[in-house]
């Protein structure tokens, strides 16, 4: 009897479980072993204890942090490995099948100035040269990679989408209750605090909007969320804007179920899960049209092309107009959208990668 195949994904984001990296991880894992039960899936976790959400389904291997120096690589064999993002440190000593997952290279698009930019360089130049395949998880993630990297031609380079990571959630009399003091319709916003996601333009528009507060959730313990908190005193708009910091699933739910609108403004994504999240709720998405937003928002999203308070508002409120002229068609057009981001089809098509690369080793 042939044993499994063995594949190996380096996926010790793991640890963030609910950092964007971390989300596509879970995801992404928990659908390939649902997809492919034959298959013997290896993870690199400091712990086993970070991999009992697999339910014993996944082997453990010891993460080292050594390891991400090439004296001290994993020297093991596997049929496969899988580099599951582009900044990933642990490579391994011996020639293998070898996949590699970009994200993006936004660091590139942003003029890649730092001697920390110019490491990660280096880093993905180094994961190209080894690559048997990449996938890239958008068209402008491909895009701008091809742009900033040599690639060669012959390499393929498939685009797999990420799934859809909302689940039905139920929120409780506490979550409800503890957010029933903002009585006024609210406009919603989750992301992490960095000068890229462009929070802070979010309070120039609402200066121009009296009807709404608005509720933007993510770590705001930053020095990008004390920009944010400096255009709210700047505005006037204490008692209209809130930072939340971290939030829970349920709560994220409560917000993503009740709020007027989902805003997200960000300048630079790779892919962008949570304008899918608020799509799945039928709820009207103002995104930049920017990178690789439009790809993800499709044709029933609305797009900010100038970030200043006025054109702003201007873009909010015929978006809203049209979509409360039209919400019902609007509400199955997005969820529809939605819908096309299924993690079971994102795993058949890398096992699809995986199969090929298998089959000529």
């Amino acid at each position: 009897m042939q044993k499994p195949k063995k594949i190996f994904l380096e996926a010790h984001n793991l640890k963030n479980m609910y950092s964007g990296f971390g989300q596509f991880n879970y995801w992404l894992i928990k659908s390939l072993i649902n997809n492919a039960p034959e298959l013997d899936f290896v993870l690199n976790a400091k712990s086993r204890k970070s991999l009992d959400v697999f339910e014993g389904k996944v082997d453990f291997q010891k993460y080292y942090a050594l390891s991400r120096y090439p004296a001290f690589r994993i020297r093991q064999k596997f049929d496969l490995w899988h580099s599951m993002n582009q900044n990933t440190k642990i490579e391994p000593a011996r020639k293998m099948p070898y996949v590699l997952t970009v994200h993006d290279v936004n660091f590139m698009e942003q003029g890649c100035n730092s001697k920390k930019d110019k490491k990660r360089k280096a880093l993905i130049e180094d994961k190209i040269k080894r690559s048997d395949v990449i996938v890239f998880v958008s068209h402008h993630a491909k895009k701008s990679a091809n742009t900033f990297f040599e690639i060669p031609e012959n390499l393929p380079q498939p685009v797999i989408y990420n799934g859809n990571p909302v689940q039905k959630v139920a929120v409780t009399t506490t979550v409800q209750n503890k957010h029933a003091a903002h009585k006024k319709p609210f406009l919603f916003c989750i992301g992490q605090f960095r000068p890229g996601k462009n929070f802070h333009s979010l309070v120039g528009m609402l200066s121009q909007l009296k009807d709404y507060n608005l509720i933007i959730a993510g770590n705001s313990n930053t020095s990008y969320g004390e920009k944010v908190a400096q255009q709210i005193e700047k505005f006037g708009l204490k008692d209209r804007v809130f930072l939340t910091g971290k939030i829970s699933e349920s709560e994220k739910h409560f917000y993503l179920q009740n709020c007027e609108a989902f805003l997200f403004p960000s300048l630079y994504e790779g892919f962008g899960l949570p304008p899918i999240e608020a799509m799945t709720y039928g709820k009207p998405v103002f995104l930049a049209n920017r990178t690789s937003l439009p790809e993800i928002g499709g044709d029933w999203a609305f797009y900010w092309n100038d970030f200043t308070p006025e054109a702003m508002a201007e873009v909010f409120e015929l978006g809203m107009t049209a979509y409360r002229q039209n919400t019902e068609q609007f509400e199955r057009e997005l969820k529809t959208r939605a819908a096309l981001f299924d993690w079971d089809n994102t795993a058949k098509q890398y096992l699809a990668v995986y199969d090929e690369l298998l089959q000529k080793d």
